[in-house]
């Protein structure tokens, strides 16, 4: 099973015209070409000028801004457009794929964040980005996630076990910042890029909760998407009474024992910072939470006793009794438009 958790309040459809095909283009033009018009009349259709660097004759792009411009504009650019419109050309520019069916304004809106999930900075216009966190992808719906530009150039293209071992590296010292990050930054790095990295269910149920699944990433490990949804449950208030009815769908009087301890050893952490307001507080008061050698322990042992198969139906059935606090949404083939056959990049 692959999980989508999002958290947030839906923002509005910024309206976009998707007028991408290119009849009036000759058919022996290359599809970096084609993706070039496509992307200046669109420019010109949303009243925006094309970054100057594509503004020369012999860009594609400049071409189809030029060919389109005495069209009028048909929507306003929101921000959400304009983010759209960049996110597009950077990522062709560079070669890379970019999935243009699900990575739409809409979605980049709900992608927004208010701190960096890796560095816990404040986020605004001078230091923001959006990050592929599977570098072997392209720029598609699931593997996507605001960050600080600080902890985008640190992390580079390095995989999950590469981020491990730097946080391990920092951890252990004499040297506790590399590549301007702390252990736990790096720890949160490699975090975030577990949760697309397919492991086996051992691995998976090993790894430390500390930093929650962004909003409308995929998870591909079922023990992580039960993970998530239990940690999320002590941000909002009843989260005792769904934990004793998600403890009730467990199959055996032993994993409902250990369940419960396992609670027992994660709930006083979260109560201690119970007169926090705001949301990223708690946030970060749920992953801090995480770090806890008591914690892990009691949840190994529990989530070791479960198979993926299991994970999978306790996510499925809580989602379907309403239990979970936010939405989550089953994907079949959660890399379908990710490009995994050619690095992340366009064919």
């Amino acid at each position: 099973m692959q999980a989508v958790f999002n958290t947030q309040i839906s923002i509005q459809p910024a309206l976009v015209q998707y007028d991408l095909d290119m009849d009036d283009a000759p058919a022996s033009i290359s599809a970096h070409e084609r993706v070039g018009l496509a992307l200046g009349r669109d420019h010109a259709l949303h009243g925006i000028t094309p970054p100057i660097a594509h503004l020369y004759p012999q860009s594609p792009l400049q071409r189809g801004w030029m060919a389109a411009r005495s069209r009028a504009v048909r929507a306003p650019a929101s921000p959400q457009v304009e983010l759209w419109l960049s996110l597009r050309t950077h990522a062709w520019a560079r070669g890379r794929h970019f999935e243009d069916m699900l990575v739409t304004p809409h979605h980049l809106g709900q992608l927004e964040v208010s701190h960096c999930p890796v560095t816990r900075e404040l986020l605004g216009d001078d230091n923001r980005s959006i990050d592929r966190v599977r570098d072997d992808a392209g720029y598609a719906a699931g593997n996507l996630a605001v960050m600080s530009r600080r902890a985008n150039k640190a992390k580079g293209s390095r995989a999950m076990a590469q981020l491990r071992d730097l946080a391990d590296s920092c951890a252990a010292g004499p040297i506790t910042r590399i590549g301007g990050l702390l252990d736990a930054e790096w720890e949160r790095l490699s975090v975030l890029t577990s949760f697309v990295t397919p492991l086996s269910h051992k691995e998976a149920a090993q790894i430390p909760m500390r930093v929650l699944p962004p909003n409308r990433l995929r998870l591909f490990n079922p023990i992580q998407a039960l993970q998530a949804l239990v940690t999320r449950q002590l941000a909002t208030p009843g989260w005792s009474a769904r934990l004793a009815r998600l403890e009730a769908l467990l199959p055996t009087d032993t994993l409902r024992s250990d369940f419960n301890r396992f609670l027992l050893a994660l709930a006083p952490r979260v109560l201690a910072a119970a007169e926090l307001q705001q949301p990223h507080e708690i946030r970060w008061a749920l992953e801090d939470a995480w770090a806890m050698p008591l914690v892990m322990k009691r949840w190994t042992r529990f989530a070791l006793q479960l198979t993926p198969e299991q994970a999978e139906a306790l996510v499925e059935r809580a989602a379907a009794k309403k239990l979970s606090p936010v939405h989550v949404q089953r994907h079949d083939d959660a890399t379908d438009g990710w490009a995994l056959a050619t690095g992340g990049y366009a064919a």
